[in-house]
Formats: C-alpha cells, structure tokens, sequence
C-alpha cells in the first residue's frame, strides 16, 4: 500500500490532461477485464436507459469506466496538489454559498457522480464540514484517506455504524453535513421508490433527517470539464418546502432531480453499483 500511495503521489505532478488520458487508457483496459464490474454496469444501463441500442450502451459503459479511472488517478491532485493549482482547475458555478450554509442546519446532498471527491474538496477548502466515514481495514490507507478529506481544514467524519444520532446532533447544532444519498443498503430504513422508472431500494434518511432538524437541502453535483480542462461543482439552490409530511414523496423527488442531472452527465453516475440489488418482495434479482 505505501508502494501504490508513492505512485499516486507521483501523479499528482503530472498535468490534468496527461492524468486525464492515462485514466482513459486504464478505464478502456479495466472494462475488457473487469467481467463482474461490466455486466453491472451493462445491467444498469439496460435497466436505466432502454431507449439505447445495445452499442450505445457499450460505448457508455466504456466511457464510464474511463470516468471512474480518471477519478481515481485524478484523486492525487486533490490529496496533495497545492491549493492554487486546485482553486485554478475547479470551476464553482455558482460560488459556494457560504453564508446560506452558515445560517442554519444545512444537508448538502451529494448523488455519486465519479467526482464526488471533487465536491467535498471544494467545500473543504472553504468550510469545515461533516460527513460519513467508513474505516479502511488498512491503516495506511486509511490515514492517507483521512488525511486527504482533512488537509485544507478540520472536517468532522463521522462512522457510518454509528447510525443517524451523530447527524441529528450536527445538524441540530447548527452545522453542515455532507450527504451521499443514492446506493442500495438493503431494505432497511428505504422505500422501493423508481429510479429510471425501476423500484430501487432508498434511504428515507434525507427527508427524515431534513424533517427533524429543520435542515435544508442543497444540492451539489461535480462533473468533469471537457479537454481535460478540471472540473465543475454546481450548488443547486435549496430545495423549497422539502420534504414536506410525506417522506416518500420527498425520496421520489430526490430521485427525480438525480435522475434529471445524470442525463447532463450519463458516463460520470456510478453505474458500477448494483443500484437494483434490493428488490421488491417476489420480485427477481437483475444482476
């Protein structure tokens, strides 16, 4: 692991269009041998996008796997490239709303774009922060992570198993908590709400969170640039009157708005997650 960390370290000095290629090259490669991590993807995008041909989705998935390569090499810049070279290559469209964030109980609501490290490290380099954390079984790596979400200024990362007491008191407390709202944890504390139209198994926590502590919710998405240019972060304004008494009906809503934002950007959502692993009681598994 310090011999993989040593490499990434190295890249971080590369130009963002030589990091950028190598990731395209490394994702083309990663598709043809990752059988497993393909057909999940190949399934989501049948399940997701029926109006493309069989080709289109292979080219989708190619392009996909190429986005998620190029974040992985691309995450050596965030973890240690100075912070001028970062604020240069990050475009903020709008400007972080600092002072809305500040007044109150703030969720900002992440979807799993491949770039979503880019999101938090713009926030980061603002504000301080909280977030869930899950503890790497390695060391190492673990510290390297740590240290790469921390570097710019103390962010509060709270463990996942410690459930949604530790949110709650953040939050009541008046401070911002960084939330990745989209991947399938089970049945538990979800609703099969349809995502492209499938019952996909999510967590009702957004809106109950928002709901008990008066939070409001912003969005925030992170893209690529084109011509390996950097990256954009949009901060979407608040959403207003959310999420009302109905939670399920603010869980639809959150995932008609990711839906609408993966169509901007389809090769950049995390296809590579078994979305659909859950399933609705007698209904067959897809994968």
């Amino acid at each position: 692991m310090r011999l993989l960390l040593g490499f990434m370290w190295l890249l971080h000095w590369l130009p963002l269009p030589v990091l950028g290629r190598l990731g395209n090259g490394l994702g083309s490669l990663l598709f043809r041998i990752m059988a497993p991590r393909r057909h999940i993807t190949l399934t989501n995008l049948r399940l997701c996008m029926p109006q493309l041909s069989e080709q289109e989705r292979k080219q989708l998935a190619i392009q996909h796997f190429q986005a998620y390569a190029r974040s992985v090499l691309e995450r050596s810049i965030l973890w240690w490239a100075p912070l001028e070279r970062l604020k240069k290559l990050i475009v903020l469209d709008p400007a972080l709303p600092v002072a809305e964030i500040q007044s109150g109980p703030t969720i900002l609501l992440c979807p799993h774009f491949v770039s979503l490290d880019v999101a938090g490290a713009a926030v980061a380099m603002e504000i301080s922060m909280s977030s869930i954390y899950t503890q790497q079984r390695n060391e190492v790596f673990d510290k390297a992570l740590r240290d790469g979400r921390t570097r710019f200024r103390p962010q509060k990362l709270l463990a996942r198993e410690a459930g949604v007491k530790p949110i709650i008191r953040e939050l009541r407390n008046g401070g911002g908590f960084f939330m990745l709202p989209d991947m399938d944890f089970g049945a538990k504390d979800a609703e099969f709400v349809p995502f492209f139209g499938i019952p996909a198994a999510t967590l009702t926590a957004t809106a109950r969170i928002a709901s008990v502590t008066n939070a409001q919710v912003i969005p925030v998405i992170a893209t690529m640039l084109p011509n390996f240019k950097g990256w954009k972060v949009t901060f979407h304004p608040a959403w207003k009157n959310y999420p009302g008494d109905d939670m399920v009906a603010a869980t639809r809503f959150m995932n008609e708005f990711i839906e609408k934002e993966v169509l901007k950007a389809p090769a950049e959502y995390f296809w590579t997650h078994k979305r659909f692993k859950t399933r609705p009681p007698g209904e067959p598994g897809v994968y």
